[in-house]
């Protein structure tokens, strides 16, 4: 198995440890929208106004019709957790919102605390633009950035150029020049040449939780003489880096494990990692791309 399988087999792990069938299905509204490990069941289990637990599955009370009220009533519980210490990941809590819902073009069912939403195997949506560049001496280089050490999760990492989370109110294209003018400071200009190549997703687990997560993918052609900047205290520092080195960065504990996708996939649509230096290449390809609607049902679920 070569280094770059077991990476796309590490960033899918939960996908891999076959423990679907232990979860169960989070039911909003007659759909489901997320998985919930046992370890988080026995904690809102204590809370039966607004969870219900049945064999396989959990349900927000049904008597919670509107956005507001879910969104309200799960908010509440939330910050119970983290003022208890309940929950690792609620330590770094954003006061930043997701969208629930069972399906990116679906109606959102409530919004939910950032830093829960791994609690309940909400699928998560975020945007990465891949900054790279046509150096006179270097050649095709990518700019990567260095986390700054104050973020709540993954301090210190190298990551893409640019990323972030898709928040409520925010389109997937607000949201790409949204953080390149906060992380990178990307001027107008630049960001006419943002390019949309699609999408990867991937399964991770940590011991914050479940992260199902789709990333809508930019890229970014940049002149050689554009050095990005932050703007809003996240990045400690850019580095460009030349793509060979870049293929092993990536295998490196040094790169943000869950923006690992991105890259590979910039470095094979490039063709960087091809069918002649990388056998696995098939397998890797459809590991950028985990069906994740498959393990999310499509249909809505009776409600008495």
């Amino acid at each position: 198995m070569s280094n770059f399988l077991k990476l796309a087999r590490h960033f899918n792990c939960f996908y891999f440890k076959g423990d679907l069938n232990k979860c169960k299905k989070l039911i909003v509204a007659g759909k489901q929208v997320g998985l919930v490990q046992s370890s988080v069941i026995d904690v809102l289990s204590k809370h039966p106004d607004v969870f219900q637990v049945e064999n396989n599955s959990v349900w927000v009370l049904k008597k919670l019709k509107s956005y507001e009220d879910r969104s309200a009533k799960i908010d509440s519980v939330l910050r119970q957790w983290r003022d208890a210490s309940q929950f690792l990941t609620l330590k770094g809590w954003r006061e930043e919102c997701y969208e629930v819902r069972s399906g990116f073009a679906e109606q959102p069912l409530l919004k939910m605390e950032r830093s829960a939403t791994c609690l309940f195997g909400i699928r998560q949506y975020g945007v990465d633009i891949n900054g790279y560049t046509r150096h006179p001496t270097m050649g095709l280089c990518m700019w990567l950035q260095r986390r700054a050490k104050t973020k709540p999760t993954w301090p210190g990492k190298l990551d893409n150029m640019v990323g972030g989370g898709l928040s409520v109110g925010h389109s997937v294209l607000d949201t790409a020049l949204k953080e390149a003018a906060e992380e990178a400071s990307i001027p107008n200009h630049l960001l006419s040449k943002l390019q949309s190549v699609g999408s990867v997703s991937f399964f991770f687990e940590s011991e914050r939780g479940l992260f199902p997560n789709t990333e809508f993918v930019f890229d970014l052609e940049l002149p050689p003489d554009f050095v990005p900047s932050n703007a809003d205290g996240e990045v400690e520092s850019f580095e460009l880096v030349p793509v060979d080195e870049v293929q092993q960065i990536v295998l490196s504990p040094e790169f943000k494990t869950t923006s690992c996708p991105v890259t590979l996939d910039f470095l094979i649509r490039h063709g960087l990692i091809n069918s002649e230096n990388e056998p696995n290449l098939p397998e890797l390809v459809e590991l950028l791309h985990m069906p994740l609607h498959l393990l999310y049902s499509k249909h809505e679920v009776e409600i008495d």
